[in-house]
């Protein structure tokens, strides 16, 4: 007989900051849009697509340090954990160490909600055991989950992908401090890219055939549903490159042509040219993120890396 159990969803009341942030972030002298508006479900599909490129190798990386050293994984973890997915998207990665942590509830956390829901159905018709549960959240404006959720078992926090690099440093060191304070007697398991030479890191984010540059296009149009602006996407580009002085990719929207970009009650003027700043991703050294977990207040991290020491799994004891 089959558990006919089915994923219990929660909606935070901090899920969304809400458009004043936005029209703010465009009248700025820098403007700047948050990197949760590129997931909506099709931002979320189109990021999906990214990692199946050959550019992009952070995803099929990390896998492949997940797969080696899944046995080390549970070693150290250990079973029965209470996992919880930080932007889980369409939790594939959480779901392939199922076999390995074997965990005794998954909770499932991400800011575009109608695609976590959908991601959780399918999870929950594959494990029908599992108490599995979504909290829709923008996590990275905080952390918030009921204590209820995290009772009966050790918390492991699982943070994949290398998405902690949008974070500045600071914010990273404070997310982190979040984190850990949820994650009293259990640990973090975290994915990180690492510094690599320019042309790789750049070819990943800005691929030949145009895929990010569609995900980055695409904030303009969920942006345009939440705050009720005009962006026409067709009238901008990807630029992506990476800084090196800040060990940063850096994304941006660039205007083709002067315009000007409206919204109830407000407008902002763009000459030609003119970027809207969309996205940093920070890479680090081993050392580096070793010294920022412990400043956190973690204790004995350790790294997994790939033989390229391209990409590093990080494990930390809270």
């Amino acid at each position: 007989m089959t558990d006919s159990r089915s994923p219990r969803f929660f909606q935070s009341a901090v899920a969304d900051a809400g458009p004043e942030a936005a029209r703010a972030a465009l009248l700025s002298p820098r403007p700047s849009i948050a990197p949760k508006y590129f997931y909506d479900a099709l931002g979320s599909r189109l990021f999906e697509a990214i990692t199946e490129l050959t550019e992009y190798y952070p995803t099929r990386t990390e896998a492949a340090i997940f797969a080696a050293r899944g046995a080390e994984m549970r070693a150290a973890f250990g079973t029965g954990s209470i996992l919880v997915d930080l932007g889980a998207g369409n939790c594939a990665k959480a779901v392939s160490l199922f076999p390995v942590l074997e965990p005794k509830r998954y909770i499932a956390v991400d800011v575009s909600v109608e695609f976590l829901r959908e991601a959780l159905r399918q999870v929950q018709r594959q494990h029908p055991q599992l108490d599995v549960i979504g909290l829709g959240q923008d996590f990275s404006a905080g952390l918030d989950l009921p204590a209820d959720l995290l009772a009966g078992g050790t918390p492991l926090f699982f943070y994949p992908g290398s998405s902690i690099g949008n974070f500045t440093r600071d914010e990273a060191y404070a997310f982190l401090r979040r984190i850990h304070a949820r994650a009293a007697g259990g640990s973090l398991l975290i994915g990180v890219d690492l510094v690599k030479p320019r042309a790789v890191l750049e070819a990943a984010y800005d691929d030949a055939l145009g895929v990010t540059a569609a995900f980055n296009l695409n904030a303009l149009r969920h942006l345009d549903a939440a705050i009720g602006s005009d962006f026409a996407p067709r009238q901008w580009r990807h630029v992506a490159f990476y800084d090196e002085a800040a060990s940063r990719i850096e994304m941006h929207l660039e205007a083709r042509q002067a315009l000007v970009v409206r919204w109830p009650g407000g407008e902002r003027r763009f000459a030609a040219g003119e970027r809207i700043h969309t996205e940093n991703s920070y890479k680090y050294t081993v050392e580096g993120f070793a010294s920022l977990l412990r400043d956190a207040g973690f204790r004995n991290p350790q790294a997994w890396t790939d033989a390229n020491d391209w990409f590093a799994v990080f494990r930390a004891a809270a």
